[in-house]
């Protein structure tokens, strides 16, 4: 179980739009013929996580079409997070949010649903939602709509356990530092010998280079400078 595979999930479904559909279908077929034309965002996370082999993480409760009863799931799980803004700059990839249009934190008053696809910051989530315009979609949302969002209890690896506790570092830092000399090593296995075999050399022009080509060919924000994104990409957590 993994949050990058819901992701991976839910991008396949992308474009999605009518009803029935692939994901009403499915669902329909182990639930009941009325859920062929149903509101069907909840069906599509339902879909998701099983098509990830994450149904046991994202459904505490089982198959999921009515979004209340979801959320009462993952707060009987104890996983359940208030829609704060404080709260949803915490959210992360995987997470499972839930809407309320009339901008209530209310668990009973949800209308709609999607999977955080990124964080952004300043309480906002770029999302991929079903049934929105009765098509999968990314979306970006802030707090104002956001009712909260559930914790799946994803398995995670030892990579991603590391990219936590790794520092930020950029041009300029010091070769004795031991995350310069990680970033060297693992840009060296990515390809990019211009960086040098000497481990204790500073964090310098070259490297910064090889940082900002590693980044642009990972479509992440082109800086120089190994955050937890770059990490990822150089540990390939995703």
């Amino acid at each position: 179980m993994s949050a990058a595979k819901i992701i991976t999930a839910a991008r396949r479904s992308l474009g999605m739009s009518g009803r029935p559909n692939p994901i009403t279908r499915e669902y329909a077929a182990r639930n009941g013929k009325e859920y062929l034309r149903a509101a069907w965002c909840d069906m599509a996370v339902t879909y998701w996580a099983r098509h990830s082999g994450n149904a046991a993480a994202v459904l505490p409760g089982g198959d999921r079409a009515y979004t209340v009863w979801h959320v009462d799931d993952f707060k009987k799980a104890g996983r359940w997070r208030a829609g704060t803004r404080s709260a949803v700059d915490r959210a992360r990839p995987g997470d499972i949010v839930f809407f309320d249009w009339g901008g209530s934190d209310r668990g009973g008053s949800v209308d709609h649903v999607g999977v955080v696809e990124k964080v952004l910051g300043g309480g906002r989530l770029q999302t991929i939602e079903a049934n929105t315009g009765d098509a999968v979609r990314r979306r970006v949302r802030a707090a104002g709509v956001i009712a909260g969002y559930g914790r799946p209890a994803y398995a995670s690896g030892w990579t991603e356990d590391a990219v936590k506790d790794l520092p930020t570092i950029s041009k300029g830092a010091k070769g004795s530092n031991e995350a310069v000399q990680t970033a060297r090593g693992l840009l060296l296995a990515r390809s990019h010998p211009e960086v040098g075999t000497r481990m204790d050399r500073d964090f310098d022009a070259t490297m910064d280079r090889a940082v900002r080509a590693v980044q642009k060919w990972a479509k992440i924000e082109t800086d120089g400078i190994i955050g937890p994104d770059t990490w990822s990409v150089l540990l390939r957590v995703h």
